[in-house]
């Protein structure tokens, strides 16, 4: 099992500059065919969804392709699948839903390794249901969760337990199945953070635990939107707030005025993309997407250990904090006296993207009082060894 590098970059226009993008944490860059099939899409034909003109018909194929897609990205049934402009748009949707049983006295846990999409849609619900939020804790020398906090935050009256598959800082990935089982072992839903997990992962909604999974294509070479996976029969306990004239029907009760067909179509391009990267035998399209993401994970953790050895050899001058166990390949380094935009834009002029922030990651950078800014470098698919020590000869010759 291999990425073909070389065929895999020629179909991303952005990499013909020079440029060595380490910014997929904060979205990727875009293939060729996506492109093409939201060209394809909106110019048409094209009209509201149907089943008599050829317009409509295309329209109706655009939502279903969507839905198809992402339920073999994900281990959903198709209908199971719910589209939203973002993933911070679903959460705060979902959080809505799910308020309207919650009750003062109820509790809810959410953990500090979140980015606040997943961390203030909730807060804020539970402050105006009168719900207390729990928290688990980081622990500050493994980057990790601190379960021993978990076990404290869960109690009877927990009706919500909230965690990232992956930090989209440190790259930490937690136990999501064990916090899961000792959520329903109380009997609590889960809602899964999975943005940056799903990038670089292979995802099963169902093995994670997760009632409630959320994802945005953008992070992995589709276009801005976001996406829910769940299962149809859970979906179908929830009711939103809807128009009188809107289906009920499971997904549709949930996504809100037209759907842009053309976004849908980007992103079942970007989910073919991923399953022909390195796509083997494979007779389904889950199957070629669960080997091309064991080749993408190579692929990456090499590049991450030939960035992590250079690192080391610049010394104490780089302070890494990205060291859990379990991660992704996703770097948060601090350097020594030095501001992280001084950082970035050294890197910038060198034709290296590598951006300083906090990345509305609020919670860890405020329990771990994190530098910030701290610099960020991530990997993605179309990233080289080359880019790789490009990156680090910036890096030197800035510090």
């Amino acid at each position: 099992m291999a990425l073909d590098l070389a065929a895999l970059r020629a179909h991303f226009p952005s990499l013909a500059g020079g440029l060595a993008f380490f910014d997929g944490p904060g979205g990727t860059q875009t293939p060729r065919p996506v492109a093409d099939a939201i060209a394809a899409t909106l110019t048409g034909p094209l009209s509201n969804r149907g089943d008599v003109s050829p317009s409509e018909l295309n329209a109706e194929h655009a939502v279903a392709g969507f839905r198809a897609a992402f339920a073999d990205l994900l281990g959903v049934p198709a209908d199971g699948i719910v589209h939203g402009r973002s993933a911070t748009q679903l959460t705060y949707d979902f959080s809505r839903h799910l308020a309207k049983g919650w009750t003062a006295g109820d509790e809810i846990v959410l953990s500090r390794l979140d980015h606040d999409a997943n961390v203030r849609p909730w807060v804020q619900a539970a402050e105006r249901t009168g719900v207390t939020v729990r928290w688990i804790e980081i622990d500050a020398t493994t980057m990790e969760l601190d379960l021993d906090s978990y076990e404290r935050a869960l109690s009877a009256r927990t009706r919500l337990v909230a965690v990232t598959a992956a930090s989209n800082v440190l790259g930490t990935v937690p136990p999501v199945r064990r916090i899961a089982d000792r959520a329903h072992a109380v009997g609590a839903y889960v809602y899964v953070d999975g943005v940056h997990y799903a990038a670089h992962r292979p995802v099963d909604v169902s093995a994670l635990g997760a009632d409630l999974f959320v994802c945005s294509p953008y992070k992995f070479l589709g276009p801005h939107c976001g996406v829910l996976a769940a299962d149809p029969e859970f979906l179908g306990t929830l009711r939103p707030d809807k128009l009188v004239p809107s289906s009920d029907a499971v997904p549709e009760r949930f996504e809100f005025g037209t759907l842009p067909y053309e976004t849908l179509a980007g992103a079942t391009a970007a989910v073919d993309f991923l399953a022909e990267m390195d796509p083997g035998e494979g007779t389904t399209r889950r199957e070629r997407l669960g080997r091309s993401f064991d080749s993408l994970h190579e692929h990456e953790l090499a590049l991450r250990t030939r960035l992590e050895e250079g690192l080391r050899a610049l010394g104490d001058a780089v302070t890494l904090y990205s060291k859990a166990r379990q991660r992704t390949p996703t770097l948060l380094m601090d350097l020594e006296g030095r501001d992280a935009r001084e950082a970035q834009s050294h890197l910038a002029a060198r034709g290296v993207v590598a951006p300083a922030g906090s990345f509305y990651a609020y919670e860890p950078f405020t329990a771990l009082k994190l530098p910030d800014p701290a610099l960020r470098v991530g990997l993605a698919p179309y990233i080289t060894d080359d880019d790789v020590d490009r990156l680090l000869d910036g890096l030197a010759t800035f510090l």
